[in-house]
């Protein structure tokens, strides 16, 4: 997978216990990854992070992006070959609350790591991870391509596009110049669903909290439209650029931002996307639309055309599937007690794995 890019590589992942990065950092050691941690502690509990092995990691550090001096430290200690920025305040509804916290964790943080990576003068390969909330949301039935307007309504969405800014102009005022640096990019993903995301004002974890309590799901914005993919989808696409870009000069068209999104199908209202979970776990749910509620974007879209024409990337598992594996991995660590839910991870991964390389996707070729 990933022609063997990552076997015995140096990777430091910010943002290690959260959803995405547990993912991340289980796949990478499967890779064969020697995976080095920069994180808070678990945002929730219970977490995907508390269940993965502890021989996942080289080392983990409990450590927070706005301290800039405690990211020097790691990356010298480290010494990255990749890194992978994950570290953010990932809530929409809490950024209402936290607007300082939100914006000093997802801008002022990523200017300390790429800042950490800089002064260390560490060659290495960053992603900076932000969202698909970072573009000037019009509220149109078209995709948001990668050269559209940044923008952003609530704090949250802002403070994402300044993440964009960040990176792109630190890479041309620093990292470009430098042959001792290596380049930077941004990754952009849908909303993304999956086992393990247990995170407060998400609607997955929503219907799995009234589920196991046996009462009807609270549907804040049933009919928002969100392009929904399983985690598996934006992890491929991080993974496979960061390893396309080992070997890219400074002016590739590689370095700059890309869409890691869904099949067009896959842009579905909130409603539909319970009632499609609904069929793998029989409940009921409600309309709880709050018209005083905060301000989140009613129609969101990506278009991942750049994704598929540079790095012959493009989603493996369609809507269905993604619900479908999603309600797996809650119903067998809740419903049936299984113990071992590292291991069914990696089951789903490999599943992935394997359905990506009968589609003949370029990350998931045989050498």
């Amino acid at each position: 997978m990933f022609a063997g890019f990552y076997a015995g590589r140096r990777v430091l992942v910010t943002g290690h216990t959260g959803f995405k990065g547990a993912w991340l950092c289980l796949w990478l050691r499967r890779l064969g990854a020697e995976v080095h941690g920069f994180s808070l502690p678990p945002p929730t509990q219970p977490n995907l992070y508390e269940l993965l092995p502890p021989e996942t990691f080289a080392s983990e550090t409990r450590g927070d992006v706005r301290q800039a001096e405690a990211v020097v430290a790691v990356v010298r200690q480290v010494r990255p070959e990749v890194v992978f920025h994950m570290a953010a305040q990932a809530l929409v509804r809490r950024s209402y609350a936290e607007p300082l916290e939100t914006f000093q964790t997802n801008a002022l943080g990523t200017a300390h790591l790429l800042e950490a990576v800089r002064m260390c003068g560490q060659r290495c390969i960053t992603v900076v991870v932000t969202s698909d909330k970072c573009y000037e949301n019009r509220e149109w039935v078209y995709a948001y391509r990668e050269n559209d307007p940044l923008g952003g309504h609530d704090v949250y969405s802002m403070s994402k596009a300044a993440a964009e800014l960040v990176a792109r102009a630190w890479y041309r005022s620093f990292f470009r110049p430098d042959p001792r640096l290596g380049p930077v990019v941004t990754a952009r993903a849908g909303n993304v669903i999956g086992g393990g995301d247990y995170a407060p004002d998400r609607i997955v974890p929503d219907c799995v909290r009234a589920l196991l309590e046996g009462r009807p799901i609270p549907v804040r914005r049933p009919r928002a439209v969100r392009p929904w993919q399983h985690v598996l989808e934006c992890l491929s696409g991080y993974l496979w650029l960061a390893a396309r870009l080992a070997e890219t000069a400074p002016d590739s068209p590689l370095i700059g931002p890309f869409n890691f999104g869904p099949d067009p199908t896959a842009q579905q209202p909130v409603q539909v996307l319970v009632e499609t979970l609904l069929r793998h776990w029989p409940g009921q749910w409600v309309d709880a639309s709050d018209p005083a509620a905060p301000h989140e974007a009613t129609l969101l879209s990506l278009a991942i055309e750049k994704a598929a024409a540079l790095l012959g990337w493009r989603p493996v598992w369609t809507f269905a599937r993604a619900v479908e594996e999603t309600v797996r991995w809650y119903r067998r660590r809740h419903v049936d007690g299984h113990t071992d839910m590292a291991g069914f991870s990696l089951e789903q991964i490999a599943a992935y794995e394997a359905d990506a390389h009968r589609l003949g996707l370029a990350w998931a070729r045989t050498p």
